[in-house]
């Protein structure tokens, strides 16, 4: 139940997401924005560390595999996404985003040794199928779609999709805090590096207002620092395909913040959307969520006995 109530307030966090990023792409740029999210985000975990007090070791930790999630799972696709933005629409880019758990499955496959039963590729197959019949079957809207936009944004979910079989594989053993902070922090110092050597560093100066400051938060604070516990979690707890089941129900949630802020309707077709989606999840991780976690001795035999941090 708990991984559940995880998998939907992710969800409810990134449906703002992609609002959030078209709000600050044109004043921050793609790099500004991955910038000022890590940070932000990096600054909230350090900042629930002091008030628990609570000290992370950094003793024995594997870097290598550290800095790898943080440049898969945060500068590179967050990059990606705030380029596509600038070409594609903000739901257009939530709905190219929802075939991350396709890719997360193929790439388990391919390259992580992953064995997925029938009934766990039904559940990925409906829960496409509901993202279609959310968008009204229009599939010439996505073939008229920029192509640079698609493909930045494609590119961005294949990130996505590798690194959740590797953290899965590689860093069980390791603290979601910690994973999480060191993820922000290799996201933020890689996007500086990059806006310095692309001469595209933004002036606060020019963001000055309360709905930039606002979406700032909004995206570092929630959609970055907060989010990526949640997610990192439902990866030890469940399963990468269960964590990247998140982007299944974005879609539905920006189409709920868009009735609940803005008025919007929801048509029928969407609310058949979620039906399915929901469906596709639940077949897809019913027995994955119920596996008990791995005892320590069997984490250390599994990663050939590399020393975490606990």
């Amino acid at each position: 139940m708990k991984l559940y109530a995880a998998l939907i307030t992710l969800s409810l966090i990134w449906g703002m997401s992609f609002y959030f990023i078209k709000v600050l792409v044109e004043d921050l740029g793609p790099w500004g924005i991955v910038f000022v999210r890590c940070t932000l985000g990096a600054l909230t975990l350090l900042f629930i560390i002091l008030i628990k007090r609570k000290g992370l070791s950094i003793k024995e930790l594997p870097w290598k595999a550290l800095l790898l999630v943080g440049l898969l799972n945060a500068l590179l696709p967050w990059g990606l996404i705030a380029i596509s933005e600038t070409r594609i629409s903000s739901s257009m880019a939530s709905i190219v985003n929802a075939t991350t758990p396709i890719w997360t499955s193929v790439i388990g496959v391919l390259l992580f040794s992953i064995t997925l039963r029938f009934k766990q590729w039904m559940g990925v197959i409906v829960g496409f199928i509901g993202i279609l019949v959310l968008i009204d079957l229009n599939v010439t809207q996505l073939i008229n779609e920029d192509l640079i936009g698609m493909g930045t944004m494609i590119a961005a979910t294949l990130c996505y999709g590798y690194c959740s079989q590797f953290t899965k594989r590689h860093l069980q053993g390791v603290s979601v805090m910690m994973i999480s902070l060191i993820t922000l922090i290799t996201g933020a110092i890689g996007s500086l590096v990059i806006m310095g050597v692309t001469g595209s560093v933004f002036s606060f100066k020019e963001v000055a207002s309360w709905s930039t400051f606002l979406a700032m938060v909004g995206l570092g604070v929630f959609g970055s620092g907060l989010a990526y516990l949640l997610f990192y979690y439902m990866i030890q707890k469940g399963s990468a395909e269960f964590a990247t089941f998140v982007t299944y129900l974005v879609p539905i949630t920006a189409m709920f913040w868009g009735w609940f802020l803005l008025d919007e309707h929801i048509p029928a077709h969407a609310i058949l959307g979620l039906v399915l989606i929901l469906g596709g999840v639940y077949l897809s991780t019913r027995k994955t969520v119920k596996n008990e976690p791995l005892t320590a001795s069997a984490i250390n035999s599994k990663n050939k006995g590399v020393l975490y941090d606990k």
